[in-house]
């Protein structure tokens, strides 16, 4: 036996059960941090060739492992803009430098400029919906740009589109003269709704919209700017032709729009843009006249007065008015291996060199969780289970010294022989 050795081993020890304390440390520390993922430490042997009659002590080696994958429990909170991820998948974030990194710590809020920061001031990261639904860079990070919820000025939407149904009554009596269409002080008809655009600059149009059955299984429907309504009737006949009329055809069997009839209505708003109304789920069966749906969007000029985020990750602004606008789809990050994720300052996270490539993804798609907002995620450190590590490690410790002490004292001994 190698006295030498002996010491060696129990310095291997010591070295060893004091990178456990150090990381039992860490998670203790860590434990309310949100997003924090505990670090265990795992050991191996060191084997030295021995031969016959002779042993050769070896050690130990110790690698500490970030249990990236495991989830946290999650907190509510009152804060829209706390998010937290149930599932897989990290949020993209960007240092002040612009060095893209992945979190699960989704305490945001807004900075002065309305960025959302969380507490490392990292800025999330999101794809606009600006130019319509965008593209996911699959394997990077093009395209993202911080999630920016700035309130400095009035926005006014044009309406662009919209969807109405109704059921229509197939027992009404078809008119007979003039309709709608003609724009005649005589005309008539059977049914009567208003619905209410917006043109560039955010005024509200009314827009009167008639029904007339003008003979089996067929109605005419025309749509009339409001403002152009005979002062003394207040409808026909208007200053202005229909906005729109065509003709609804219905299946005498089904009641419901057959294959050659209209199904859109495309509505040019004077002052603003075009208008394609969907009807395509239009009917006409037994009983009065029933509106089941009727919806335009765009709205007003008005300041943004609160926020929501979905579990796709869609954040809409809420205007002062009630409506809702898509400004970001929020993308969740994830890698084959996250556990051999690089760790960073601030609960961050990089591709490692064996966590494999980063892929990106929206969230609820290919394997992702969802996002969940008004949440944090908790860390996944169980202090009850990290101070039994603490104990056990100072007693090994303890242990390893006592090996030490011992080859030391032996060696004296041995170096004193010839005294």
């Amino acid at each position: 036996m190698s006295l030498y050795g002996m010491m060696r081993t129990g310095v291997s020890g010591m070295n060893a059960q004091a990178n456990r304390l150090s990381a039992v440390a860490d998670n203790i520390g860590n434990s309310g941090t949100t997003g924090y993922k505990r670090s265990r430490t795992e050991f191996s042997t060191m084997v030295l060739p021995a031969t016959a009659g002779s042993y050769n002590s070896g050690g130990v080696n110790s690698a500490v492992q970030s249990l990236v994958s495991a989830q946290g429990a999650l907190a509510y909170t009152t804060s829209v803009t706390d998010l937290a991820v149930n599932g897989n998948g990290f949020f993209v974030v960007q240092s002040a430098s612009g060095q893209p990194f992945l979190t699960r710590a989704g305490a945001f809020v807004p900075n002065g400029e309305g960025q959302l920061v969380n507490a490392a001031g990292y800025q999330l990261m999101g794809y606009s919906l600006a130019n319509g639904e965008p593209s996911v860079a699959a394997n990077g990070f093009g395209g993202l740009e911080p999630v920016v919820l700035a309130d400095d000025k009035l926005v006014a939407t044009p309406s662009t589109s919209g969807s109405f149904t109704a059921k229509l009554p197939a027992g009404a009596t078809a008119v007979t003269g003039d309709t709608p269409g003609d724009n005649s002080a005589t005309s008539a008809w059977n049914q009567k709704t208003s619905l209410t655009a917006y043109d560039n600059v955010g005024n509200q149009v009314t827009l009167d919209m008639y029904f007339t059955k003008t003979g089996a299984n067929t109605w005419e429907v025309s749509v009339y700017d409001k403002r152009g309504a005979d002062a003394t009737s207040g409808g026909f006949p208007y200053a202005s032709a229909a906005l729109s009329t065509q003709t609804l055809n219905f299946d005498a069997t089904t009641g419901q729009l057959t294959a050659g009839s209209t199904k859109e209505l495309s509505l040019a708003i004077p002052g603003g843009g075009t208008i394609d109304l969907d009807m395509a789920n239009m009917s006409e069966l037994a009983g009065d006249y029933t509106l089941l749906k009727a919806q335009i969007d765009g709205n007003a000029p008005s300041a943004i007065d609160k926020v929501q985020i979905a579990k796709d990750g869609t954040v809409y602004a809420q205007y002062q008015n009630g409506t809702l606008k898509a400004m970001y789809r929020i993308p969740l990050a994830t890698a084959t291996s996250p556990d051999k994720l690089q760790v960073a300052n601030g609960n961050v996270y990089s591709q490692g060199t064996d966590s494999g490539d980063i892929r990106m993804g929206f969230p609820g798609a290919g394997g992702l969780g969802d996002v969940v907002s008004g949440a944090l995620e908790n860390s996944n450190v169980d202090i009850a289970e990290e101070l039994t590590g603490m104990i056990e490690s100072q007693r090994s410790y303890t242990a390893n010294s006592k090996v030490f002490q011992t080859g030391s004292d032996l060696m004296d001994i041995l170096v004193n022989l010839k005294r």
